[in-house]
């Protein structure tokens, strides 16, 4: 992500309706896989609004934050008082099983990102039992010039993601989609109207559309949290478990640190 990307992420994800729904949908989530046994990492972190939030709602877990991007860093460590480390969700610079969960946000379908050792070292450095929880653009039919402007490669189906996480290990024990009631809009702003420039959806909107989006994206996530699932949505929501008794995980072509 460019840094005009950065600043706007910066100043737009403590008040964003998007972002209120995101975060929540993680977190909860998250709950449903229980107290974790050990440190929660959010795997490309940006500028940490996402452990901002978990820290207030989790506030007896131990949160760190991984982002490859220096200024993404810089303003995460300026905005929360937690560790952060820089570095790549291709090769996380933890030791085996040394994780009791795992938060990403829409981090896998980056350009920079490649997919199968970032899955290998998630399941390496999660102890058994931990939660891989992850939220991805969905449809690859929607690509547009926002996917452009955040470095976006790929975007997601539901069954893609769940073979995914089967690939590397995991079992993917509730994947559905989110972003729903507001997905006809979306779809109609990204490709019938896109405007022509490749910059992202990211930015506060007028105060009562912000609220009347909240409004909507609040009633989906106490959908989602009472256990049901969406048919389709902007995006994928999915939560994998490192069995107990876990195969090895998948070799990958560069290897990953002990």
């Amino acid at each position: 992500m460019d840094a005009t990307e950065v600043d706007k992420l910066a100043a737009a994800e403590d008040g964003m309706w998007w972002f209120h729904g995101l975060h929540g949908n993680l977190a909860a989530m998250l709950a449903r896989a229980g107290a974790p046994s050990g440190p929660v990492l959010d795997a490309g972190c940006g500028t940490g609004g996402l452990l901002r939030r978990l820290s207030a709602w989790m506030p007896d877990a131990a949160f760190v934050g991984l982002d490859r991007d220096p200024r993404a860093c810089a303003e995460t460590a300026r905005r929360w008082a937690g560790p952060v480390v820089l570095g790549s969700v291709d090769r996380l610079p933890f030791a085996t099983g040394s994780l009791g969960a795992i938060v990403s946000a829409d981090v896998l379908c980056h350009a920079g990102v490649d997919e199968a050792a970032a899955l290998a070292e998630a399941h390496r450095c999660l102890r058994p039992g931990g939660a891989y929880v992850l939220n991805l653009p969905a449809y690859r039919w929607m690509f547009s010039d926002h996917d452009r402007a955040v470095d976006n490669a790929r975007r997601y189906g539901r069954a893609d993601l769940a073979a995914a996480l089967a690939r590397a290990g995991f079992a993917p024990v509730r994947v559905t989609y989110w972003n729903t009631l507001l997905f006809p809009l979306m779809a109609a702003r990204r490709k019938l109207w896109p405007g022509g420039t490749a910059a992202s959806d990211v930015g506060l909107a007028p105060a009562p559309v912000e609220r009347l989006f909240a409004g909507l994206v609040g009633l989906e996530r106490r959908w989602l949290a009472a256990g049901r699932s969406l048919p389709f949505g902007g995006s994928v929501l999915a939560m994998g478990i490192k069995p107990l008794l876990s195969a090895p995980t998948p070799s990958i072509a560069q290897g990953s640190p002990a």
